[in-house]
């Protein structure tokens, strides 16, 4: 496949960006996707902020963008889920 770095985008920005070039109707030979780093940390490290206390919330957060980004890589990613709009 051929992944794309997200670099200065915000973790929603590389979402939705990974869900437009996957939306669209043309043949790929190859499956198109980003390094998802960038479009998975930024919540999750803020939910988090180093206390086990808010493990549980960091969790909730990775999934919220663990799924958002799945949606994107089938090109059926509607935007909006929870998420940093600041880029690292």
């Amino acid at each position: 496949g051929v992944n794309f770095l997200s670099g200065g985008m915000s973790e929603e920005d590389a979402s939705v960006a990974l869900n437009e070039i996957n939306k669209l109707d043309a043949k790929k030979p190859w499956s198109l996707s980003f390094s998802y780093g960038r479009a998975l940390q930024a919540s999750c490290l803020k939910a988090w902020c180093g206390k086990e206390e808010n493990t549980k919330a960091a969790q909730d957060a990775f999934m919220a963008r663990a799924k958002a980004n799945g949606e994107a890589n089938l090109g059926t990613y509607a935007g909006g889920a929870s998420g940093d709009s600041e880029s690292l």
